[in-house]
């Protein structure tokens, strides 16, 4: 008697479970995980389209480009910012928001880089820019102001995420060492100015000179009216 060999039984590909369709949000979520485990810099559409078992023309349905990609994970993000702002004046509600807007993105300074170039257009975004317009208009400030204003606004807190942003935890954050040195032994005759105000320069919590920047760009939108030639 003889025997044959054991054959596996063949899988139809028939039976493999269907893959999920892809959706601009499964794109995102996928691009978020990606973000939180390797960083902003493996966040493509190749790697992307590798973590869907998918190919990377078929993302361009929904995702224009890469930068298209990384507005849009950053407005995702922006749905954990506090629009609300608590209570208070509107002022002090327009600072927390503003302040909000900036802990998100201290979490992630490449895309705060990112964002100074191209903005976010997603319903996170423009739910904070009607939140920051809001208020403004609660203070008094007129739309024509306000439309300019707000943008100086968020500039601001754009640029401070960037500059005290840090990706590596294990940073010390000294970013001014390097300068607070050279302050402290420099010629007065070459440069009196500094000399003179010294330490003042860098002095002051991060919170702190933010919290001042934000009142100095209020009052200043509150006191500055468009002139008739500013026109849009």
């Amino acid at each position: 008697m003889t025997f044959e060999p054991h054959r596996a039984e063949p899988i139809s590909r028939r039976e493999r479970p269907a893959k999920p369709a892809l959706t601009r949000s499964g794109i995102v979520d996928a691009a978020l995980a990606i973000l939180a485990q390797e960083g902003l810099g493996k966040v493509t559409m190749r790697r992307i389209a590798a973590a869907l078992d998918t190919g990377a023309a078929s993302l361009y349905v929904y995702v224009r480009n890469t930068e298209d990609l990384h507005a849009q994970v950053l407005d995702s993000l922006l749905g954990a910012v506090n629009v609300t702002g608590g209570s208070g004046s509107w002022r002090e509600r327009l600072a927390a928001v503003l302040a909000s807007y900036t802990e998100v993105l201290f979490t992630h300074p490449d895309l705060a880089r990112m964002s100074m170039s191209t903005h976010p257009s997603g319903p996170n975004y423009l739910g904070l820019l009607d939140r920051l317009l809001a208020l403004l208009r609660e203070g008094g400030i007129p739309d024509a102001d306000a439309a300019w204003g707000v943008d100086l606004l968020l500039s601001f807190a754009t640029g401070t995420a960037v500059e005290h942003g840090h990706e590596d935890p294990g940073k010390d954050g000294d970013d001014f060492s390097a300068l607070a040195e050279q302050i402290a032994v420099v010629d007065a005759s070459v440069f009196p100015h500094i000399a003179r105000v010294g330490g003042e320069l860098l002095s002051g919590t991060g919170d702190t000179r933010f919290r001042w920047g934000l009142d100095v760009l209020i009052t200043g939108i509150l006191h500055t009216n468009r002139t008739p030639s500013d026109g849009i």
